[in-house]
């Protein structure tokens, strides 16, 4: 489904991509590691037609995804209710006055009639347990609120595949817990998902196969997220974990820590 053929990409001259290739199939659960400046939030800025490959190439189900491609509007918008990104920072996705017309935004943008718009936007407030936030004005909500809701308003297209940039950041335990489970729950229905996250402690929960980017910005390892997360000297040498970090077994699970990182 998603193919990149020796992608690079730079900002001004300073490279954040260097010679990226790899394929996600329909179904997967990947993870995205790396220390930050890695490229892995640049990487998912080009997987959603954000930006476009220095040199190189990507392709989505077939079709390479180019700047000139996306300038066609029946493509553009096609391609965007295929694939749904959900920001790192959920501020900068959330722009309406009102959760439901947040939600609404997308399916109405692809001209649904408003009765079909207020069902899926019912559903998707439904399966995040939203409800009674129908009315609320999203700036008011509490960080674990804003990302519920921007992941509720990617999820109004019914993407086939979700990209999440660091969702974990800035949740407390409980909703990380929540949104773990919950990215699991996505995968199991068919979707594919593709997340980057700092948190070695759900990365195993949340996905079969791990990318490892290094600081000079290729990738470093392609693994099972069990034997990547196993390669404790490889974690160490990209400065993904320090010297404190360690594994230890409860019952049968591994279980990863980082201290002092």
């Amino acid at each position: 489904m998603i193919k990149l053929e020796n992608v690079s990409y730079s900002y001004e001259g300073h490279p954040a991509l260097e010679d990226i290739s790899f394929g996600v199939e329909p179904g997967e659960s990947v993870c995205l590691l790396g220390p930050n400046g890695s490229g892995k939030s640049t990487l998912l800025k080009l997987i959603n037609g954000l930006i476009f490959a220095t040199s190189g190439a990507y392709s989505f189900d077939g079709e390479e995804i180019t700047a000139k491609r996306m300038k066609d509007p029946r493509f553009s918008k096609r391609f965007h209710q295929r694939v749904g990104f959900v920001f790192q920072d959920s501020e900068a996705q959330l722009f309406c006055s009102n959760v439901f017309d947040e939600v609404a935004f997308g399916p109405r943008q692809m001209c649904m009639d408003e009765s079909a718009v207020e069902k899926r936007v019912d559903d998707c407030l439904a399966l995040l347990h939203l409800e009674s936030f129908r009315d609320r004005q999203p700036y008011h909500l509490s960080g674990g609120e804003k990302k519920k809701v921007a992941i509720a308003a990617t999820l109004a297209l019914n993407p086939e595949v979700l990209v999440l940039d660091e969702p974990m950041n800035g949740l407390d335990p409980r909703t990380e817990r929540w949104l773990a489970a919950f990215i699991v729950s996505l995968n199991k229905s068919g979707k594919t998902i593709i997340t980057s996250t700092h948190n070695l402690e759900l990365v195993q929960e949340i996905s079969n196969r791990a990318i490892l980017f290094d600081e000079t910005h290729h990738v470093a390892a392609d693994l099972p997220t069990e034997k990547l997360l196993e390669n404790i000297d490889l974690l160490r040498k990209v400065n993904l974990v320090d010297e404190y970090y360690h594994v230890h077994e409860d019952h049968g699970h591994e279980h990863f820590h980082i201290h002092n990182y």
